[in-house]
């Protein structure tokens, strides 16, 4: 894995395959103040912020083969598939993915864990959106079952997320894990009274390790402790910007 200057960061091209995988950071946009300065999405005052000017500086940066579909992400374990005529910012679901060279997937997060799976022979990619929920529900298994390719065959990233130091949780979130996998209280570690510190990546491994998916790269990108490279939801306090996670096939 290897991370680009500035703007992005990622794996890039997947070895052995058309796929590529990159994620955004908050710089090299033109948004201000809470917004600074490269938001692709968030609440309508994003829009405010420069979000469409944002959104058609990506295509051109990267170079895209199409613009990305927005997901209307609500937490949740819903998986779709994309066939390439899909309207942004309708479907609400929380992973996609697509076997159609062209076709970007994407997923935003402000401390939230973005995964992307890609098939290392290229057949298909796919991402998540996982925050605690999310992930305790199920939404990284949902994206798992839906590629149709074996898990043996999948490449797992994970981009930037709160990290351990940062994210305290209370009591519920712990047992949502461990009463489906009592060794998941490794992820957790004691914070002050009853409150926890969750390890987002690690929980993500897990999931993905008891599915079958064994090539794991990415995370220690915390979002909360690097303002100067992302956006933060729980730093923030309030609406602030989004980072994006794209994964798509290439066309040649």
């Amino acid at each position: 894995m290897s991370e680009f200057a500035g703007t992005w960061l990622g794996p890039g091209t997947i070895a052995g395959s058309s796929a590529r995988v990159l994620a955004t950071t908050r710089s090299g946009g033109v948004g201000t103040g809470t917004w600074s300065t490269f938001t692709l999405g968030g609440p309508a005052e994003a829009a405010e912020a420069g979000l469409s000017i944002n959104r058609r500086r990506l295509r051109r940066l990267l170079d895209l083969p199409a613009d990305p579909v927005w997901l209307r992400q609500v937490h949740g374990t819903r998986c779709v598939e994309l066939h390439g005529h899909e309207d942004s910012d309708r479907i609400e679901a929380d992973a996609v993915w697509t076997a159609r060279p062209g076709v970007v997937c994407a997923v935003l997060t402000a401390d939230c864990l973005p995964v992307a799976l890609v098939d290392h022979k290229g057949r298909a990619v796919g991402v998540a959106h996982a925050g605690w929920r999310g992930l305790a529900n199920g939404v990284i298994e949902a994206l798992v079952a839906a590629l149709p390719v074996e898990p043996v065959d999948l490449v797992a990233w994970l981009g930037p997320a709160i990290g351990p130091a940062a994210f305290e949780v209370g009591p519920e979130v712990r047992d949502a894990f461990t009463s489906v996998d009592p060794a998941a209280a490794a992820a957790f570690q004691p914070g002050a009274g009853d409150r926890w510190h969750a390890d987002l990546c690690e929980l993500a491994r897990r999931r993905l390790r008891a599915r079958g998916v064994q090539s794991i790269g990415g995370g220690g990108f915390c979002t909360y402790s690097d303002p100067e490279r992302f956006f933060s939801h729980r730093r923030a306090g309030g609406p602030t910007g989004r980072m994006a996670t794209l994964a798509w096939l290439g066309t040649a």
